[in-house]
């Protein structure tokens, strides 16, 4: 699988595209904070056939261009990955998000629900149960003193993500791969912006419209997400009309990596319903 960049109003996107052109609708697989499209790699594989899949990094994760001032909120991400669709002919499409991509995916289906043909939230940013603790504790250090150190927050980041992981060499390479983005002076200027703009507000607003989701629904979750409690997941699958709920056993928050398989088989259910 080779990937591209694409040019969106003078940001480029990363994006690869892989699977197979068919009868089948596209899907579309989003990421979370503060991880990239590398999340899915072991999903993709386990797709069913006869379906365009797209794996993207948001603007400013992964080999994405930074924001340069551009906005990082739910609704501004998905506008891009409507942008990013448009670019790529693709006129609807199952959309598959991860944290804070789940966001993202809730803003698509109800600000453009003509885009999505299908939904798949796992371990979700929903309501209010989210930024996490640590992430949190950075923004009020970085609200009172205007500054972070930056070695303390990627310790910090390193650690909290850990927590999230079912497999601990697993989780050693892709933090690795996730942190290196936001290592370098520009990086951490990112990766501060990020910090600011997450904001369970958004949340809150989308919440009051989920009952408006038309589009077939499938909510997956790590039974021992550490970070978003499977209660949070239960209460967001019971606001989506007829969502499905898929508990995954053993599992802490990062789902795909962890239970590939599981993420494979839930959506491609859910392609069929």
């Amino acid at each position: 699988m080779r990937g591209e960049f694409i040019d969106l109003d003078g940001a480029r996107l990363y994006y690869y595209a892989a699977g197979t052109r068919g009868v089948g609708e596209p899907v579309v697989f989003i990421h979370g904070f503060p991880t990239s499209g590398h999340l899915w790699t072991d999903v993709i594989p386990l797709m069913p056939q006869g379906h365009r899949l797209v794996v993207l990094d948001l603007l400013g994760y992964g080999r994405s261009d930074p924001p340069a001032g551009r906005p990082l909120t739910l609704r501004a991400h998905a506008e891009r990955v409507v942008a990013l669709m448009d670019s790529l002919g693709i006129q609807q499409a199952c959309v598959v998000g991860h944290d804070l991509g789940g966001g993202v995916a809730q803003a698509m289906a109800i600000h453009a629900p003509a885009r999505v043909t299908r939904l798949a939230l796992i371990d979700s940013v929903a309501f209010t149960g989210w930024p996490t603790r640590d992430v949190r504790l950075a923004r009020t250090v970085l609200r009172l003193t205007g500054k972070v150190p930056p070695r303390w927050v990627l310790a910090v980041l390193r650690a909290d993500l850990e927590r999230g992981y079912s497999d601990a060499s697993r989780a050693v390479h892709s933090i690795d791969r996730y942190i290196r983005p936001f290592t370098s002076d520009e990086g951490r200027a990112v990766f501060l912006q990020h910090l600011r703009t997450l904001d369970s507000r958004e949340t809150r607003e989308l919440a009051q419209r989920l009952g408006e989701i038309a589009a077939p629904t499938a909510v997956v979750w790590g039974a021992h997400d550490p970070f978003l409690s499977l209660r949070l997941g239960r209460r967001l699958a019971k606001s989506i009309p007829n969502a499905m709920l898929e508990i995954v056993p053993g599992v802490r928050h990062f789902v795909p990596e962890d239970a590939p398989r599981a993420v494979a088989n839930t959506v491609g259910a859910l392609l069929q319903r």
